[in-house]
C-alpha cells in the first residue's frame, strides 16, 4: 500500500499525512461524477480520498464560485499556517467523457480529470423486451478440420455465424487475454499475462493477408507444417498449448517477414499509433521474456529502470515490433468475428469476458507495478465451498495508487474488452467493490476485506461501455453485501444467475420464472462440469476418483441435492417435467450425442442465457 506502518507512532503519522492529502495537493487527480449531477466541493468520507474541490474544464471559476474564502487547516508536518481554499461548481451540463481541469496560482499549477459518467450502463429496450438467449463455449477446445489443434479466431468466427443461424443472440467466450510469449504456457485463460492485449495463441495463421504473397514454396511448407497440430483436433487429450505455440510461433515468424502492401502497413502503424505506450510496454516485455526463457531477468530490467529498458527496446527493436504486429493480427481477427456473428444475425454478437487480475510475473505486473499492490494476492474468504479461502496469486489494484494515475490504468483494461464485443461478461465485479487480500505467505484465512471507490470505478465502466455500445454483465456471484447487487441493477448492470446454485427453502431447484429480473442465467459455469456432463452425471464417478477434491464433492452434492425415486438427477427431471428433455415430459433418453461437441463450460454448447 505505500504506507509506513512500522510501529504506533509511524501509523499515526502516515495516518495524520493521509488525512492532510487533500489540502497539500491543488486538485484532486480525479473526480468522477454522473450525468446530468452537479458537484459541489465536501470533506471526504474517508482519509485518503480527495476532497470534492473541482476545477472548471475551461480553467476560469464558474458563477457563483466562492474563490476567496479560507481556513486554517494545521499540517501534520509543518507548523499550523493559512491555506485558501477556492470552491466552485463542476456544471451539471458537461458531456460525457473525460474533460481536464486545470488550477494555477501563485507559482504553482496543477491538473486532473473531471470524468463525467452515463446514469446507466447501455441496455437497450429491445434486449430487455426480448430477453435473448446464446451459447457458451470455451474457445481452446471447439476446434475445426482446419484448427492448428486449438480453437482460434477463425473457429470463434465460423461458431458465430453457426450460432447465428441457430436463432443465438450472443456467443459467451472465456478471457481471450495475452498469455505467455513461449512455453511453457499458463493453461488458465484466468491467470493471463496482461488483460489488456489479447493471445497469439487463438491466430488463424492462413487467414493473415501477407500468406498469400509468399513464393508457393513456403506456402506448401507452411501447410505442411500445419498438418501435425492438426491431428491434434480429434483428440480426446488434453490440449498441448506448448506444442501448438511452438509449431504456430514458427509459422508467424515467417509470415511477419513478408513484405506488407503500402495499405496494409499503413494500418499496422495506425495500430501502434493507437495502443501507444501500452502497446510498446507489452511488446518490450514480451521480447525480454522469449530472450531470457527460464533465466532470471537482470535488476536494471525487472526493475523497469527506465535507462535500461529504453537501450533493450533500441537494441531489439525488430522483437519488439514483431510482438506489436501479433497484436495487431488478434486485434483483426477478433474484429473479424464478432462481425461475422453480427452480419450472420446476432442482435449482440460476442460475449467477451474480463478476468480478475493478472500473473504476477506478466506484462501487466511488469508495466503496471506502481499502481498494484506488492506482496499481496487477491483471494476469497473461506465459505461453505471451501473452508480454508482461496488465494488467485493476482496482485490487487492498490486504491490511492489507481485513483492518483486518475483511473486511466483501468480504464484501459476496460476499453480493450469492450472494443469488439457486444457484451463484455465481468469476472468476480464484487472486486470493483471490495477484494479479499492475502498477505504473501499468509493464509486465505489471513486475508482482509480492501475496499475500492466502487463509485468511481463502476462509472468509468458504464462509460466505456456507452462508448463502445457494449452491454455489461457483472459475475456477482459468492460472499457479497445486500445491496450491492441492487446498486449493479441500478446502473444498468446486468447481474448473474447459476440455474445449479439456485434453491427453494426446500432445497428443490428453483423454477426459472422465479429467478431475479436483470440477469444473465447459465446452466453452470465454467469450474463445474459443462451442461451436457452434468445432465448425463458424469461428474459423479469423476468425484469419486482418488484424490478428488473434497470441496468438490460437497460442492457437488449441494448442487445436485440427490436423485429422483425414478433415478433421475433434479436437473434432467426438471428438463423432463417440462417437455423440454428428450422424449417429451418425463423423458427417459439420454442427452443428445452432440452435446458432447467439444469441452464447452458455462453451460456448454446448450446453454441458455437470459
Amino acid at each position: 500500500m505505500g504506507v509506513a506502518a512500522g510501529d504506533d507512532d509511524v501509523c499515526r503519522g502516515s495516518l495524520a499525512a493521509l488525512a492532510d492529502l487533500p489540502w497539500v495537493r491543488v486538485v484532486p487527480p480525479v473526480t468522477v461524477v454522473r450525468a446530468g449531477q452537479s458537484a459541489q466541493p465536501a470533506r471526504p468520507r474517508r482519509p485518503w480520498r480527495p476532497c470534492r474541490r473541482h476545477g472548471d474544464p475551461r480553467g476560469r471559476l464558474g458563477p457563483g464560485a466562492d474563490a476567496g474564502s479560507t481556513c486554517w487547516w494545521s499540517l501534520a508536518r509543518s507548523a499550523p499556517r493559512l491555506v485558501g481554499r477556492a470552491t466552485f461548481e463542476i456544471p451539471g451540463d458537461l458531456p460525457l467523457g473525460w474533460h481536464r481541469v486545470e488550477a494555477a496560482t501563485t507559482g504553482l499549477r496543477a491538473r486532473g480529470y473531471v470524468v463525467v459518467t452515463p446514469e446507466r450502463a447501455p441496455l437497450p429496450a429491445r434486449i430487455r423486451a426480448r430477453r435473448p438467449w446464446g451459447l457458451a463455449a470455451q474457445l481452446y477446445s471447439v476446434r475445426s478440420e482446419r484448427s492448428w489443434g486449438i480453437g482460434d479466431f477463425a473457429d470463434l468466427a465460423d461458431l458465430g455465424a453457426l450460432s447465428a443461424a441457430a436463432g443465438a443472440d450472443f456467443l459467451q467466450v472465456n478471457p481471450l487475454h495475452a498469455t505467455e510469449p513461449v512455453p511453457p504456457i499458463e493453461p488458465s485463460p484466468y491467470l493471463p499475462t496482461s488483460r489488456r492485449f489479447l493471445s497469439p495463441l487463438y491466430i488463424r495463421v492462413e487467414d493473415i493477408p501477407e500468406v498469400a504473397y509468399l513464393p508457393s514454396q513456403q506456402r506448401a511448407v507452411l501447410e505442411w507444417e500445419a498438418e501435425k497440430p492438426r491431428r491434434m483436433n480429434a483428440s480426446t487429450d488434453r490440449i498441448d498449448r506448448d506444442t501448438v505455440w511452438r509449431l504456430k510461433s514458427a509459422a508467424l515468424e515467417k509470415i511477419y517477414e513478408a513484405p506488407r502492401p503500402a495499405g496494409r502497413q499503413a494500418a499496422f502503424e495506425a495500430f501502434c499509433l493507437r495502443e501507444g505506450h501500452a502497446l510498446e510496454d507489452f511488446a518490450t516485455w514480451s521480447s525480454i521474456a522469449e530472450a531470457h526463457r527460464g533465466v532470471p531477468w537482470p535488476d536494471e530490467l525487472a526493475s523497469r529502470l527506465p535507462a535500461a529498458v529504453e537501450a533493450w527496446r533500441e537494441e531489439h527493436a525488430d522483437r519488439v515490433l514483431y510482438h506489436a504486429w501479433l497484436q495487431w493480427i488478434c486485434d483483426e481477427q477478433v474484429g473479424r468475428a464478432q462481425h461475422a456473428a453480427t452480419a450472420s444475425g446476432m442482435d449482440i454478437g460476442l460475449m467477451t469476458d474480463l478476468a480478475v487480475g493478472v500473473h504476477p510475473q506478466g506484462a501487466d505486473a511488469w508495466s503496471l507495478g506502481r499502481v498494484l499492490a506488492s506482496g499481496i494476492a487477491v483471494g476469497a474468504p473461506p465459505d461453505m465451498y471451501n473452508q480454508h479461502g482461496q488465494s488467485w496469486s493476482q496482485p490487487p489494484w492498490q486504491p490511492r495508487a489507481l485513483e492518483q494515475a486518475a483511473y486511466l490504468p483501468f480504464r484501459d483494461v476496460v476499453r480493450a474488452a469492450v472494443r469488439h464485443a457486444g457484451a463484455l461478461r465481468i469476472d468476480h465485479i464484487l472486486g470493483l467493490f471490495r477484494q479479499w487480500w492475502v498477505p504473501e505467505g499468509h493464509s486465505p484465512a489471513d486475508g482482509v476485506y480492501v475496499h475500492f471507490d466502487h463509485e468511481a470505478l463502476i462509472g468509468i465502466l458504464a462509460l466505456e461501455a456507452e462508448r463502445a455500445g457494449t452491454i455489461v454483465i457483472g459475475e456477482d456471484l459468492g460472499t457479497l453485501e445486500p445491496w450491492v447487487s441492487d446498486y449493479l441493477n441500478a446502473r444498468g448492470l446486468l447481474g448473474t444467475v447459476v440455474a445449479l446454485f439456485e434453491k427453494q427453502h426446500d432445497g428443490s431447484p428453483t423454477p426459472p420464472e422465479h429467478y431475479r429480473a436483470d440477469a444473465l442465467v447459465s446452466v453452470t459455469v465454467h469450474d463445474l462440469p459443462p451442461t451436457a456432463a452434468y445432465l448425463a452425471g458424469e461428474h459423479i464417478p469423476v468425484r469419486k476418483e482418488p484424490g478428488a477434491d473434497r470441496r468438490r464433492r460437497r460442492r457437488d452434492r449441494h448442487v445436485r441435492g440427490g436423485a429422483c425415486s425414478d433415478g433421475r438427477l433434479p436437473a434432467r427431471a426438471r428438463l423432463d417435467d417440462r417437455g423440454l428433455g428428450r422424449g417429451g415430459p418425463r423423458g427417459r433418453g439420454p442427452p443428445p450425442r452432440h452435446a458432447h461437441a467439444g469441452s464447452a463450460d458455462r453451460g456448454g454448447p446448450h446453454g441458455r442465457g437470459r
